[in-house]
């Protein structure tokens, strides 16, 4: 997998003057303040089933937005029309907007002086030399190889493969001026095991910033075909309370939700099981959550966040003791306080692993549940109530015994962050969330 010149997108110098005219014209309109952002992207994807080409794309699109402020009045607008007509109709849109609402002494730009000054490279934009024939002969590859992983794979959902990049700028009504240049890239196989009744599905996939970062397109599709294939024979358990294993592709999403009840939308709409618990324990004294936003192609990389505040590595939980919330400018104000530079999210959220392996993890649960798909969305961030279909794999004194299917696990994030005995070291470093494998001491697993 080769590097090549970046496909044919405008460079973000290119872009400057979108902003600017957008700027320009927010403040002859009567802003008092404005933002701008402009992004180009293209892209390719491929799908391919059974051997056969099933959806071959290729994505362009150019996109600008504005928002104003007059006042405490806000109003936002966008545009796909990148002419100088299209730009001064999307501000007037904007500013007609504006006038119509009421005023919010939270609206405004993020304080001046919390601009970011410093842009590091992050190495973010990596170019992917890949024609269609080359992406439909990866697909078919990683396909192939799934099947070729056990004889009892008999079923595809499609191998796919995409690549994508995007350059963007922000600006704002404070001098800031932004421009980000990333590339995105992925191959994921879907494949069904057994056949009749007695079927199972399960995928895998690799997605990086830069193509030799990527898992080779036949290591994807193996790992698909002997998923779908270990979970042949699965079994219904009777409902018990027992340990449950998170693998690192889930255990992100458990950290999600937590990101989720710490960010500021949540906790001043009161809407989080979280609310007065700063400065208290809430995760299990082993579990430190770090933010690292500067890391080399890292997914959640970023200089400055959606406002064009500098990001900062923090310290979000330290040894299970809460140490912030995730604020943009609007939520901090609405909650007294300032922004931490999070308008958008966390950037490069880092659970300090622990010292034992996927194996040792296993051996410790001795008799529990380890999970490989969960379903629903049944997670309540006021109170904290989880509640999920999962299927996965019962383990006995530290191995794995045997396939389960149709179950529901439940319990109480704020009881289940409390009791986390272990963080593997299998650590997942390609995703925005980088953890290891989580072990909850006890979750309620509801059978038959």
């Amino acid at each position: 997998m080769t590097e090549t010149p970046a496909p044919a997108l405008p460079s973000p110098e290119q872009l400057d003057r979108h902003v600017a005219l957008a700027l320009d014209a927010a403040r002859a309109g009567g802003a008092t303040q404005a933002e701008a952002s402009v992004s180009a992207s293209r892209g390719l994807s491929v799908s391919v089933r059974k051997g056969e080409v099933e959806s071959l794309e290729f994505q362009q699109d150019r996109d600008l937005g504005i928002t104003v402020y007059i006042g405490h009045r806000k109003g936002n607008a966008s545009t796909g029309d990148l002419s100088d007509a299209g730009i001064r109709a999307a501000v007037q849109a904007a500013l007609d907007i504006a006038r119509a609402t009421g005023e919010d002494p939270c609206n405004g730009l993020a304080d001046a002086e919390r601009m970011a000054r410093v842009f590091p490279d992050l190495d973010l934009d990596h170019p992917w030399d890949l024609d269609a024939t080359a992406a439909i002969d990866l697909a078919a590859a990683c396909e192939a190889a799934a099947f070729a992983a056990d004889p009892r794979v008999s079923g595809s959902e499609g191998a796919s493969v995409s690549s994508h990049r995007g350059v963007s700028v922000y600006a704002n009504t404070h001098g800031f001026l932004g421009h980000r240049s990333a590339t995105h890239h992925s191959i994921g196989c879907a494949v069904v095991a057994g056949r009749g009744e007695a079927i199972q599905r399960d995928y895998w996939y690799s997605s990086a910033r830069c193509a030799d970062d990527l898992m080779e397109a036949a290591a994807v599709g193996r790992k698909a075909g002997l998923r779908a294939a270990a979970r042949l024979g699965a079994r219904k358990l009777g409902t018990c309370t027992a340990p449950v294993l998170f693998p690192p592709e889930l255990a992100r999403g458990l950290w999600g939700h937590l990101i989720s009840a710490m960010s500021g939308g949540a906790l001043y709409r009161k809407a989080s099981f979280l609310l007065g618990r700063l400065g208290q324990p809430v995760c299990a004294p082993q579990v430190t959550l770090l933010q690292r936003p500067l890391l080399p192609r890292g997914a959640g990389s970023a200089a400055y966040d959606n406002e064009g505040v500098a990001t900062q590595d923090r310290t979000l939980v330290e040894r299970g003791v809460l140490q912030g919330w995730l604020l943009g400018s609007y939520s901090a104000r609405k909650l007294g306080l300032s922004t931490t530079g999070n308008a958008g999210g966390v950037f490069n959220l880092i659970v300090e692993p622990g010292t034992d392996d996927f194996e040792a993890l296993l051996r410790r649960m001795d008799r529990g549940l380890l999970l490989c798909e969960l379903l629903g969305q049944g997670v309540n961030l006021v109170t904290g109530d989880y509640s999920r279909g999962a299927a996965g794999f019962w383990v006995e004194h530290g191995e794995i015994a045997y396939p389960v299917e149709e179950l529901t696990i439940a319990g109480n994030l704020a009881d289940m962050f409390r009791h986390i005995v272990a963080i593997g070291c299998d650590v997942d470093t390609l995703h925005n969330v980088r953890t290891g494998s989580v072990l909850i001491e006890r979750m309620t697993i509801a059978g038959h």
